[in-house]
């Protein structure tokens, strides 16, 4: 069933199934965002969704009467990534399977977040600190709704070698909408590595609105990987939000490869000297699809390093946005920072919408951004050809270099072969 109606007649319909999901009052922070939410989703008259028409892709294609099909004979096998040893967390539906996940206790701790933020003091205390639940009405939405997602928390001086996976599976024929919170916290002198990825078994309308707030504390390091790779009418808002503290190391990645919608916002607070944060990012986009991408690094102390490095391949009537904003504040002196986005368009009904950003109110610093967007050097796919190698494959084999310079900054052996074969694959078959 589809509606069409006006982004406000959609919001309420979304406002009152989040209150007859909560069968007491709303409270505290949830109010809040409830209320923000009543004022509509963001169309394309708002700038920073100017070219990303994800409410009125909900419009049409969904009802939003909150029904789930039961989680029943559910084949996760075939999305679980081989060889690796890992903490899993499985999410199918939108909902959390104990039974398809595999958590062994550890020297860090795990819970819920609904029961985290009833029992742990830790929890208690960073929940919604670095998030702003008024940033938009999609991350309203998600701090008023939420009812599925969970709390790591790594203790000083703790070193985590096997990563967190975080599966979403999405295996139901029908619309499945899902919010998910998840909250992730590094102490000081730690090192963690969390992964998400996402897939579909059906083929129905899926939703997914999913905000992860991360802290990383002092001299700690914390590896983040995004893998989208979702078949179907997949569409997706997700908000990653990071908070670094002094000599902190943040590396993350974010690899879109399928879906219909995806909207990508990834937000790193640089709050400290001696730190150092990249950001590495990958879209494949093809038929439909539209791949957004809307990243803000926010330097606040003086002496850190940043560096963004974005690529994007449009295919078909693709889309792909890249949105990049680099803030260096005025106490934040000796800053460098660096982003660059670049774009191959393989068809004239391709394109991309690309606008790097610097806001700068310091005078001591080294900043640069840069974007580039073109089409394959058909030279040198001749080139290849004489020397008889097909066109597909010379065309494939161009791309597939292009890519491989985000690929290679991949640092887990088993993410980067996964990698290296998913997209090599995609590129020799769609390109």
């Amino acid at each position: 069933m589809s509606i069409l109606t006006t982004e406000k007649n959609l919001s309420a319909q979304i406002v009152t199934n989040i209150q007859q999901k909560f069968d007491v009052t709303l409270k505290g922070v949830r109010t809040e965002a409830l209320a923000f939410l009543q004022g509509g989703l963001p169309t394309t008259k708002h700038e920073e969704f100017k070219h990303t028409p994800l409410t009125r892709e909900l419009e049409k294609n969904f009802s939003f009467s909150g029904a789930i099909s039961p989680l029943t004979e559910v084949k996760v096998d075939p999305f679980l990534l081989q060889n690796i040893d890992a903490d899993v967390i499985v999410y199918v539906n939108g909902v959390f399977s104990p039974a398809h996940s595999q958590i062994t206790p550890g020297a860090y701790t795990i819970l819920p977040l609904m029961d985290a933020l009833e029992k742990n003091e830790i929890a208690k205390q960073h929940f919604g600190k670095y998030v702003n639940h008024l940033a938009d009405a999609f991350v309203a939405w998600n701090t008023a709704g939420w009812d599925q997602g969970m709390f790591i928390h790594v203790p000083d001086n703790t070193i985590i070698e096997r990563p967190i996976i975080f599966y979403h599976i999405h295996d139901d024929a029908n619309e499945v909408t899902a919010l998910c919170r998840n909250l992730v916290v590094v102490g000081r002198s730690s090192e963690a590595t969390v992964i998400e990825k996402f897939d579909s078994a059906q083929q129905g309308n899926h939703f997914l609105n999913i905000v992860n707030e991360v802290f990383v504390a002092e001299n700690a390091g914390f590896d983040f990987y995004s893998l989208q790779n979702d078949t179907g009418k997949r569409y997706q808002y997700n908000l990653t939000q990071i908070y670094q503290q002094k000599i902190s190391r943040v590396n993350t990645f974010t690899f879109t490869v399928n879906g219909k919608v995806m909207r990508n916002n990834l937000q790193l607070a640089l709050d400290g000297e001696g730190i150092e944060s990249h950001m590495y990012g990958l879209y494949l986009t093809t038929g439909d699809t539209l791949a957004d991408n809307h990243t803000v690094v926010d330097h606040k102390k003086p002496n850190s390093f940043s560096n963004e490095f974005y690529k994007g391949i449009m295919d078909g009537s693709s889309k792909g946005v890249f949105n990049g904003k680099i803030y260096v504040r005025p106490d934040a002196q000796k800053t460098n920072a660096f982003q660059a986005n670049r774009n191959v368009l393989l068809t004239d009904t391709a394109s991309v919408n690309t606008k790097p950003q610097l806001e700068i109110w310091a005078d001591d610093v080294k900043c640069s951004h840069g974007c580039t967007s073109g089409q394959l050097d058909e030279e040198a796919v001749f080139y290849l050809q004489t020397r008889g190698i097909s066109k597909q494959s010379a065309r494939a084999m161009m791309l597939y270099a292009f890519a491989g310079e985000v690929i290679e900054k991949v640092k887990h052996p088993v993410i980067r072969e996964y990698l290296d074969n998913l997209i090599s694959e995609r590129l020799h078959k769609n390109f």
